[in-house]
């Protein structure tokens, strides 16, 4: 589980992060969504210990990330917006060499590679050079690297961008599948429908600030859209009128 308590971050005078609470629960997938510069990015920054908060608390499964921030990335897996793969290594080689950083023994290591690989069709791909992959192929790749060890916790940034119809299509798959182990899934999504299919609980950040926190039946039904995108373009036009 996620608890985010209050959280608040500046860049200068610019209030990016404006004391934003939520919690992120075991066995539930919940969206992080909001426009361009809203806060999204930074919040999640700040959740796998990247940045560090101004004021306020990141605690996953109970461990506070400003007392013992190892021990929360151990308990998170990242899919940031860089994937960052090491383009002279395979995919295997990739994905072996973060389960090293995270201290498993060798045949563990194997036996996660061979896990992740068939739960993410990587047969294929998994003993070549990561450079010239497609998108889907980097994601893949990328989503391993970040599960190899096992976290309860999962953190995906817009985890479909970019990926053709059968990827995401398997990638969806693949979210519920975590949901079903019992992980805790945090996504970030622009994909209205994406997130409509798969989120127990939506989160909506605008100007940097929580300004709904519900499933999307209760987002739908509070704001009397027919959709989810209408409530969505609802709660963020009232945010920005009241704004202004």
């Amino acid at each position: 589980m996620i608890e985010v308590t209050h959280l608040h971050k500046a860049f200068g005078k610019v209030q990016a992060v404006d004391d934003v609470s939520f919690i992120a629960r075991d066995g539930q997938i919940t969206g992080l969504l909001g426009p361009n510069g809203a806060g999204k990015t930074t919040t999640l920054r700040m959740l796998y210990t990247l940045m560090k908060p101004d004021r306020g608390s990141v605690k996953v499964d109970g461990i506070d990330a400003a007392i013992d921030p190892l021990g929360v990335r151990r308990r998170l897996g990242v899919l940031p917006d860089a994937r960052g793969l090491y383009k002279r290594l395979s995919a295997r080689e990739n994905i072996d060499y973060f389960g090293r950083l995270q201290g498993l023994d060798t045949a563990t290591r194997a036996s996660r590679i061979t896990e992740l690989s068939a739960a993410l069709d990587m047969g294929d791909i998994l003993d070549r050079r990561t450079e010239g992959f497609s998108q889907g192929q980097r994601v893949k790749t990328a989503i391993a690297r970040a599960l190899i060890h096992g976290p309860t916790n999962v953190i995906l940034d817009e985890p479909t961008n970019g990926l053709d119809v059968m990827a995401t299509r398997a990638m969806r798959g693949f979210m519920r599948e975590l949901k079903a182990q019992g992980h805790c899934v945090l996504f970030s999504s622009h994909i209205m429908q994406e997130v409509g299919a798969l989120c127990d609980r939506i989160v909506v950040i605008a100007r940097g600030r929580v300004v709904a926190d519900e499933s999307p039946e209760e987002l739908r039904a509070q704001t009397g859209a027919a959709s989810l995108e209408d409530a969505f373009v609802k709660i963020i036009g009232s945010e920005e009128g009241l704004a202004a």
